[in-house]
């Protein structure tokens, strides 16, 4: 963890020892419920093979809540990418973005999570080359979370109320 994110005393204690603070291994949950939903919840991490192996594979997440803040967790691009290529599941809900990303629950232009929501949207990898544009993937919904409002999900990641996103 960089310094400049540590209050004193420790920073002082971390700097002038040339160390840094450990935050970790990162990693995540999936989390079943009895109605079958599956929920991964993808914590502070970046891309991982067992996003595929184990959420998708052995436990079959079929909704992920992905944190894409771009900081201490993957960014839009790489969000997008173990949406569309590594868990695969039927709906997402982005989190932990680090930006105002919605005004009136509308996403802003130009924001993490517009950035996000569009390329899961369009159902490609952004690091798709022209040749695999042609080879079109099965859209993923993306459901924004927003203050107050409760969403809630079937057994296969299908939205029931407080639906907004795609």
């Amino acid at each position: 963890m960089p310094a400049a994110l540590i209050a004193d005393p420790e920073r002082t204690n971390l700097t002038s020892n040339s160390i840094n603070a450990y935050l970790g291994l990162a990693n995540g949950f999936v989390v079943t419920f009895t109605n079958g939903l599956k929920v991964y919840l993808s914590g502070d991490t970046g891309l991982i093979n067992d996003m595929s192996t184990l959420i998708r594979g052995f436990y079959g997440a079929n909704l992920a809540v992905l944190n894409v803040g771009d900081i201490f967790t993957i960014g839009p691009e790489e969000g997008a990418f173990a949406v569309t290529e590594l868990i695969k599941p039927n709906a997402v809900i982005p989190s932990h973005i680090n930006e105002s990303a919605t005004v009136g629950g509308v996403v802003q232009a130009g924001t993490r999570t517009a950035r996000f929501m569009e390329l899961v949207a369009r159902g490609v990898s952004p690091f798709d080359d022209a040749r695999s544009l042609f080879a079109p993937r099965r859209r993923i919904p993306v459901f924004l979370p927003l203050s107050g409002t409760t969403i809630e999900f079937d057994g296969n990641a299908r939205c029931l109320l407080g639906c907004q996103g795609q």
